[in-house]
């Protein structure tokens, strides 16, 4: 099957790699020494349409899809990964999900603000004692007859502190687990009683904001429900399958840079009269580096494509999102190896690279439950989707 681009799509890979290098490369050390977050790159990603993917243009849509979404995605997050997590937190999270779940009045109150960069967005599932294990949350929505009472504590939120609108995933009814799950939209500017808590101790995408959210008591009004009442588990899935592609694409993204970068050096550093990509060892570890970058680059391209054209990909999407993470981690400390104890040092970006590595076999699902899936699907005890 070939992934090669069309002219259309070539054009938005250069507008979106110009965009990376005028915008977010000149930043990254400055941000990454400070832990700053640039709100400003999010709004003008939003006018240049690039938060716009699989978007019905009627709310702001740029009318293209998955396959240019992750062509423009690999070229941001190879300049500095931090910010595929803003793609996401905005569009293949809360936009996406809400245009597929949620009412008109919802998707025109919201979506257009997403897409712009005008709001920036969130999801929120996770809490001290539930990863992995969804169904285990014990965040609770009590309906009280005209609006929702929200109670409980969310972790690990990216973009918790920072969003104006986002995703809650709670407990409607109890004891019902997966079965008793809802989702809604909360406004984060305009409803008391949420406290929001950046993290700031972290291994790496220090520019990218991290939160604990802690709700009491907070009043979620009755039109926020996303999708019908107890059915959140399942919108949860449908949005993860979503968003693990801009997992997958960071993380090809991030082992495409790890070996950019390591060829440079091979071929700049001088050991022993010569090159050191003229040693065998380092051409070993350079070829490994290719064969992974390479294939993580096709199991992207090829679950993107099975999403643009409306095929189960539930498998293929966790094979990317594997697969990319596994690359993205062995690049970044073969490179670290390959550039020696420069690798070390702060003056170059392999330790960012592989503090950002790390967190790909974590973040939307971690690599034992992405194994999970695959096994499972290709066993036969649950479908693709």
């Amino acid at each position: 099957m070939d992934y090669g681009l069309t002219e259309d799509q070539k054009m938005v890979q250069d507008m979106a790699r110009s965009f990376a290098e005028k915008e977010i490369a000149p930043y990254v050390e400055e941000d990454e020494e400070n832990h700053y977050y640039r709100r400003e790159i999010l709004t003008k990603m939003g006018e240049l349409g690039l938060l716009g993917w699989s978007i019905p243009e009627e709310y702001g849509g740029n009318g293209m899809g998955w396959m240019e979404a992750v062509t423009a995605l690999y070229e941001i997050a190879k300049v500095h990964t931090s910010w595929r997590l803003s793609i996401s937190g905005n569009v293949w999270g809360p936009a996406m999900t809400i245009n597929q779940w949620g009412t008109e009045e919802q998707k025109q109150r919201y979506i257009p603000g997403l897409v712009s960069g005008k709001f920036v967005g969130s999801f929120a599932m996770t809490e001290a004692n539930t990863g992995s294990d969804v169904s285990s949350m014990k965040t609770y929505a009590e309906d009280k007859g005209d609006h929702w009472l929200l109670n409980g504590t969310k972790m690990w939120i990216s973009g918790g502190h920072t969003c104006d609108v986002g995703l809650v995933y709670a407990v409607t009814e109890k004891g019902l687990g997966s079965k008793g799950i809802s989702c809604f939209i909360v406004d984060y500017n305009n409803t008391p009683g949420i406290t929001r808590i950046p993290i700031l101790k972290k291994v790496g995408m220090w520019p990218a904001p991290t939160s604990e959210l802690v709700f009491e008591n907070a009043e979620i009004p009755k039109e926020n429900l996303l999708g019908p009442r107890n059915k959140g588990f399942q919108i949860c899935m449908w949005m993860l399958n979503n968003t693990r592609m801009g997992c997958a694409t960071g993380a090809a993204a991030l082992s495409a840079a790890c070996l950019e970068g390591a060829v440079q050096y091979a071929n700049e550093r001088s050991q022993f009269g010569k090159p050191i990509g003229k040693h065998q060892m380092i051409q070993q570890q350079i070829a490994e580096m290719k064969l992974e970058d390479e294939a993580a680059k096709y199991l992207v391209y090829h679950a993107a494509w099975l999403k643009e054209n409306k095929l189960p990909n539930q498998q293929e999407t966790s094979m990317a999102k594997l697969f990319s993470s596994m690359a993205a981690v062995h690049a970044a400390n073969t490179a670290m190896k390959i550039y020696g104890s420069y690798g070390y040092s702060t003056e170059y970006p392999c330790g960012r690279w592989l503090r950002d590595a790390k967190q790909f076999e974590t973040l939307e699902g971690t690599s034992n439950i992405h194994m999970q899936i695959i096994a499972n699907i290709e066993l036969g005890y649950q479908p693709n989707r």
